[in-house]
């Protein structure tokens, strides 16, 4: 069974170490972090930094957000100079710094605006524009099929629903009679979104909504190598786990590559979490855990983790 595997864009995690270990390990398309359309429009620096992507990243596409059509057919122009395989537009964060400006899922309750930014930005580029949303606002205002109507006769290209509201976060399950009912809805590729986080739970999503893509979001958090497992269970119906000496070497990779890309110090603060994913689950986590919270640099980090390996016995798998 083939089908498209998408790394979600997910703020202050998928930078381009981490996309490209994703990309390794089985990713077919991946996606830059969530950008500020008036960041570009403002030329703001670290925005600037977020559009950054190595040509070995392709296909890639960079996930902008923001309300003003104007300002998001400016930064679509402005961002496809870095030739994206496609610009994706966010309509279903639902943390309160986003939606309080008008941003991200709030632009479900308002789906004459929501249609003028995607057709102002479909307009401005050549590249395809594809739409992230959820289910609605809240359990009441659900409006998942209307607003994908709405999306593919503005110009959307694709479109990755996330069957939770906005009130539910992240809580509860996903709904995917939903994502099921988008795509009888629609003719354009619908991509299902939504508590991925095992290959058995990916062939669900497959069977139960005829999905033409999925995206993983948490579920690749600390295992990049999900894209692997859900590979070969879809054309074999099995998979073998990586032992944890190479999950922890590749963790290891991916801290060096984030050092060499920021100042260390930064890097080794921001791999923190990352790093607690990947031994989430493991013989005495909890203890090697807190003194990878207390590292200061990519030395420390890599005995800290050397030693871990030696004593817990895992050397040998």
């Amino acid at each position: 069974m083939e089908t498209t595997l998408y790394l979600a864009p997910l703020a202050g995690i998928t930078d381009s170490p981490f996309r490209r270990l994703c990309k390794k390990y089985g990713a077919d398309v991946l996606c830059t972090e969530m950008i500020s359309s008036r960041g570009i429009y403002y030329k703001d620096r670290k925005t600037a930094e977020l559009l950054a992507f190595k040509d070995e990243e392709q296909p890639i596409g960079i996930q902008l957000f923001g309300n003003d059509p104007d300002i998001m057919a400016y930064a679509a122009k402005a961002v496809e100079e870095k030739n994206p395989a496609f610009i994706d537009i966010n309509m279903g964060c639902p943390m309160p710094k986003i939606v309080n400006n008008g941003d991200g899922c709030a632009l479900m309750k308002d789906p004459l605006l929501a249609g003028k930014v995607i057709e102002a930005t479909v307009k401005a580029v050549k590249c395809p524009v594809t739409v992230k949303f959820r289910s609605g606002w809240s359990q009441d205002t659900i409006n998942a099929v209307e607003f994908a109507k709405m999306a593919e006769k503005s110009g959307a290209s694709r479109i990755t629903v996330h069957p939770r509201t906005k009130d539910q976060l992240y809580s509860g399950t996903a709904n995917r009679e939903i994502i099921a009912e988008v795509k009888n809805a629609v003719k354009i590729p619908v991509t299902g979104n939504g508590d991925i986080f095992s290959p058995e739970s990916a062939l669900e999503m497959i069977k139960e909504t005829g999905c033409d893509g999925i995206m993983i979001a948490r579920g690749a958090l600390g295992d990049p190598f999900i894209f692997t497992y859900i590979r070969e269970f879809l054309a074999t119906g099995k998979y073998t786990v990586l032992p944890p000496k190479k999950r922890l070497a590749e963790a290891l990779w991916q801290t060096r590559e984030m050092c060499a890309e920021k100042p260390e110090k930064i890097a080794i603060a921001e791999a923190r979490k990352h790093l607690a994913w990947y031994i989430k689950g493991l013989h005495g986590s909890a203890k090697v855990r807190n003194e990878i919270m207390k590292a200061q640099t990519y030395k420390q980090t890599e005995q800290i983790i050397s030693e871990y390996l030696q004593e817990s016995g895992c050397m040998n798998d």
